[in-house]
Formats: C-alpha cells, sequence, structure tokens
C-alpha cells in the first residue's frame, strides 16, 4: 500500500505556490516519500491451520479482503498479513538525529482493522490526513527486536524487564513508582554509557502486552534520558506507572515538565472524566510535535543548543503534554470516529485540557522550579475562555462544527478544538453550573468508554444525565454558524406608583430591552448599578426566547436608581460585538462628557 499509489494526498493535491521556502518543500510534497506500507503477503488461516491465499484488493487507503464463505455470529476468521514500512522523517510517525544519535518514533506503522459498528456497517473512509482515525480494541502482544544500546518504549507493559534493563534500572523503577516526583532511571550522565545496558552487543527484545486499547506504538533510541513516577487515585488501587523519555538536548526542559504535567492529566481527566485505567502512562520526546496513541504520546518544545527557553515555550510543552497525554480518554478510550468528526475527539479533548492546565497551576503554585508562575496564578490558556473565540465567531468564512473532518477547508484548529471546548465551558460554568455538568459528562464518559458513540449519543446521554433539554444549545453552537449578538436595545424608568398604585414595591420599575442581534441563543446576563453604587447581577436562563427570538425585555422594581446596565458582564457568551452592550443613564453621560473621565 505504497503512499505515492495509494495516498489520495498526494492524488488531489493542487498546484504549489510559485515560490515556496526550502523548509516547506517537503513538508508540502515537493520530494515525494514512498512510504506507507508494501503488502507482500495475504493469507487466510483454514480451519485445519493451513493457510490459503486471500483474495484481496487495495483501493487507495482501505483493503478489502474476501472471505470463501459467510461469516456467521459468534464465528471468528484469522489472516496473516506480511508488510513492510519506511520510516519518515517527517510525519505522525518520524525519526531524527540529535546529538547523541537518532530517535526513532513508530506509529501507523502497521495495517489495521476497519471498525464495523451498528450505524456505519464497515467504516470505509479513505484516509486523507484531516480526519483522523476510528479504530477497533484488541489486545497486542509485541516483540520488538532493536539494537542493545537503544531503550524502547510503547504502548503495553514490559514483559521482560530483566532482559532489556539492568538490576539498578528496575531497583530505581520500584522506587520511582512510590512517588509523583520524577526520578531518573537513566540519568543524563548515563546516556551512552556501558553501565546503562544489560548488555555490550548485538540486540535485545523487548515484549509488551496491551490489552483493550486501540492502537500500538513505540519508540527507539540509544539517546534517551528515562525518569519515571507514580501516581494513585488515593484509594489503595493499581499505581498508575509514569514515563518521561528524551534526549539531553531536550534538558533543562523535559526533566522539570514532562512527568508533572502527565500526573496533572491523570488527575484531573481522572476527577471530570474517569479514572485512568491502563498500566502506564508515557511522553516521548523526538520530532513528532504531538501526537497521541494508547498509553503513549509523542511531544516536541525543545530548549535552545544554550539550554534556555522562553516561557512560551515551557508552557507548549505543558499545555501539549496534557493534551496528547489526555487523548487516552478520548478518543482512546471514549472511541468517537474521528474519521469523521473531530469535534468529538479535539474538541472534548481541549475542553478537558482547559481544566487541567489550570490544575496544574493550583497544583505547582509558588513552585518556580516547576514552572513560571503567572502574576495572578492561574494558567494563560489560549482555548476555552469565550473571549478567546471571538474573532472565529466574526469569521464569515467559519462551518458548522458538525461538518465533516476533511471537508473543514479554513480555521481547522478553531473548528474543531476551540469553539466546540469554547461551548463546552459555556455549558459548564455559565449555564448548567459545575456540578451538574460534571456529573453528567462523567456519565457520558462512563456509558462510553471502550464503545464508538457517535455525536448524537453525546448529546443525548449529556441531557438525560444533566436532566435538562438543551436541543437549542446543540443547534446553535455545533450545527450553526450564527453568531451571539446581544444588543441593550433600551433602558426605561417608570413610577412605580404609575403602575401598580400605592404598594411597596420601590419607587421605580425598569424595563431593560435586550436584542437578540446575532441569531445564536444564549442565556442572558446582566449587571444593574445602582446610584449608590451597588450592583445586582442577573443570570437569565435562555428559555426567555422561546417565544420570541429576536427580542426580550427583562422588567423588575428597584428602590435606587439605577446609573448603570452592562450586558454580559462576565465575557461567558462570546459577545462578537461589545459596543451596544453598555447603558449609562443620561446624567451620567453628561457627567461623563463634561469630565472626560468614564463611570
Amino acid at each position: 500500500m505504497r503512499s505515492l499509489e495509494h495516498s489520495r494526498n498526494y492524488q488531489t493535491a493542487g498546484a504549489l505556490p510559485e515560490r515556496i521556502s526550502p523548509q516547506f518543500r517537503q513538508f508540502v510534497g515537493v520530494e515525494q516519500f514512498d512510504g506507507g506500507f508494501d503488502i507482500s503477503r495475504v493469507q487466510l488461516v483454514a480451519a485445519n491451520g493451513s493457510l490459503v491465499d486471500a483474495v484481496y484488493r487495495i483501493r487507495d487507503t482501505i483493503m478489502r479482503i474476501n472471505l470463501p464463505d459467510r461469516l456467521a455470529p459468534g464465528e471468528a476468521v484469522a489472516f496473516d498479513i506480511d508488510w513492510s514500512y519506511r520510516i519518515p522523517e517527517n510525519g505522525r510517525g518520524a525519526k531524527e538525529k540529535v546529538s547523541d544519535g537518532w530517535l526513532y518514533e513508530m506509529a501507523q506503522w502497521f495495517p489495521r482493522m476497519s471498525v464495523y459498528d451498528d450505524v456505519n456497517g464497515w467504516q470505509t473512509e479513505q484516509f486523507l490526513g484531516q480526519g483522523e482515525f476510528y479504530l477497533n480494541f484488541g489486545n497486542y502482544d509485541v516483540y520488538l527486536t532493536v539494537p542493545y544500546t537503544h531503550i524502547v518504549e510503547a504502548t503495553g507493559e514490559l514483559q521482560n524487564p530483566a532482559d532489556v534493563l539492568t538490576r539498578e534500572q528496575m531497583k530505581r523503577l520500584d522506587k520511582a513508582y512510590t512517588s509523583e516526583e520524577p526520578t531518573f532511571i537513566v540519568a543524563p550522565d548515563e546516556v551512552l554509557s556501558a553501565d546503562s545496558r544489560p548488555t555490550q552487543s548485538g540486540e535485545l527484545t523487548w515484549h509488551f502486552y496491551a490489552e483493550d486499547v486501540r492502537d500500538f506504538a513505540w519508540v527507539s533510541s540509544k539517546t534517551y534520558v528515562w525518569d519515571a513516577a507514580g501516581y494513585d487515585y488515593e484509594d489503595g488501587g493499581d499505581i498508575v506507572k509514569v514515563h518521561s523519555l528524551y534526549p539531553k538536548d531536550a534538558i533543562p526542559l523535559w526533566d522539570k515538565v514532562s512527568t508533572r504535567a502527565t500526573v496533572v492529566t491523570l488527575e484531573s481527566y481522572g476527577e471530570m472524566s474517569l479514572r485512568y485505567p491502563y498500566p502506564k502512562a508515557s511522553n516521548i520526546h523526538g520530532p513528532v510535535f504531538g501526537m497521541e496513541y494508547p498509553m503513549i504520546a509523542f511531544c516536541g518544545a525543545r530548549p535552545r543548543p544554550d539550554g534556555s527557553y522562553s516561557e512560551g515555550l515551557e508552557r507548549s510543552l505543558i499545555g501539549v503534554t496534557i493534551h496528547e497525554v489526555g487523548h487516552n480518554w478520548v478518543p482512546m478510550i471514549i472511541a468517537s470516529d474521528e474519521r469523521k468528526w473531530t469535534w468529538m475527539d479535539e474538541g472534548l479533548n481541549t475542553f478537558l485540557q482547559y481544566y487541567a492546565e489550570q490544575s496544574y497551576a493550583k497544583k505547582f503554585q509558588g513552585r518556580t522550579d516547576v514552572w513560571t508562575q503567572t502574576d495572578d496564578g492561574t494558567y494563560p490558556s489560549r482555548r476555552g475562555p469565550a473571549s478567546a473565540i471571538v474573532a472565529y465567531m466574526r469569521d464569515p468564512n467559519q462551518v458548522p462544527i458538525m461538518t465533516e473532518s476533511d471537508i473543514i477547508q479554513n480555521n481547522f484548529g478553531n473548528n474543531g478544538y476551540a469553539k466546540p471546548a469554547t461551548g463546552l465551558v459555556m455549558l459548564r460554568e455559565h449555564i448548567l453550573g459545575p456540578d451538574v455538568f460534571d456529573d453528567a459528562f462523567r456519565e457520558y464518559s462512563r456509558r462510553w468508554a471502550f464503545k464508538h458513540p457517535q455525536p448524537a449519543d453525546f448529546f443525548r446521554s449529556m441531557e438525560e444525565a444533566a436532566g435538562e433539554n438543551l436541543n437549542w444549545f446543540w443547534r446553535s453552537w455545533f450545527y450553526t454558524t450564527y453568531q451571539n449578538d446581544q444588543a441593550l436595545g433600551s433602558v426605561s424608568e417608570q413610577d412605580a406608583d404609575s403602575l401598580i398604585g400605592n404598594q411597596d414595591h420601590g419607587a421605580f420599575y425598569y424595563r431593560i430591552k435586550v436584542d437578540n442581534e446575532g441569531q445564536q441563543i444564549m442565556p442572558i446576563h446582566l449587571k444593574v448599578t445602582f446610584e449608590d453604587g451597588s450592583d445586582d447581577f442577573m443570570a437569565i436562563p435562555a428559555d426567555v426566547w422561546r417565544n420570541n427570538e429576536l427580542t426580550f425585555t427583562k422588567g423588575f422594581f428597584s428602590s435606587k436608581k439605577v446609573f448603570k446596565v452592562e450586558l454580559d458582564p462576565l465575557a461567558a457568551f462570546a459577545d462578537v460585538d461589545l459596543t451596544d452592550n453598555v447603558w449609562t443613564a443620561p446624567e451620567v453621560q453628561q457627567e461623563q462628557e463634561e469630565s472626560g473621565g468614564g463611570f
């Protein structure tokens, strides 16, 4: 299944621009890489154990194997495939030469079964690159034979540590698992040393076994520094073994961030979704900046040659580690069809990442040896807060979130990552409330762990568990490109006695008219400030738009005179036009004009 012959990406690539940089040439495919799988044998295993040549057809990235007889429910068929795979220098799996030697990250390196589900039947969407994967769960029993100098990490637990590790390394591992603080298993000054390997010649075979995973990836290099730690959920359960592997070129950044960020991910995602069910979680540095596989993540971010790095690069490593390790939950455990629905993978994960980043800041507040602190003690997440999505919401070229992955042409990151994550933050913080939302999200995670949920399953599960009809939210945020543009139409004051007579409800009755100019349905938040400086916050649910989606007027009695009204004062709902969100009383406006100051 060579890529030049079977890749839709090569077949559908458009013309190159008139000028491209040398660095970009390989990325856009000027120097085409003849990669992919070279499949040389496909045979079925007969009932007597003999091998019979299979009838099969390869069409681009999909192979179909014809069975000689129908497969009845409960029956099984086995087949053998011989294939080879060239390691690319760029891609989701890649190799890279660093100062001490080569790094090899092996991913998408073997043919994988398509999913047969109760919605699509066989999932036969071609792999075009942007829409990622939809995979079956299975057990993997893998033997990897590499040069004796190499350290290997992979999906699954190592079955033969005594064959591939020294006694000292095994002792260090046992000790490392008792603490969340990282311990060196291979220290920087031990890389390439004879004492770091149990033998001094030939090859070693590393044996890994994994249950209930949807993929298998691995790495191999003689250059790795290796640190480890342990994490448990404080109930006497099994310890999750945490590993970080990286070349010395990645120090001093990786040794202080990687394992700690992985531990925070296990903790935060375990609280908001479900507890991590696998025995280990690893993060590996190499040429792949960010990619995820069961129990193993590939991340980038490397200091400068002199060891210095910016605060931005440090945050980049924290964020990408949380994100890629976090993919163990979605889509590695809650295995949605990310070939079609990027948001069910990237969007849900980015939502969880936002809260894990805040947990990182809280957990290590005051620990300047761990990360460079922000002044306010929070983590400056770039996706999640509503204010960060406003520019995209103004974009006339956006498409609905519910657009299949390979069709999204512009702003893929905002569409698949940021907008769904922001919507769920809104839903949690300002619509359902954290307690209700968290219970519902945990229930969705529990119901669909090790299954294949579709979008409707997520929507329905959240509604059932929350006890709330959210059709208006799913439609507006996920199925349309409407903007939230609420505007203060008018604020009027009436003498209360003239309305209800001599009753003690306050001296004034106010009407605040809110216009929905962007068509998107959202709750209304109002902050009303009175003449004495006190204020009142009004959270009005989206139900007010049921009878009229264009305008709503809020009315209330008050014993105090209103001086100012602010719409969406918390910037909770990504309002795209803030110029019409504030009203001040005429006398206040006159004061401001005369003084040249603000309220």
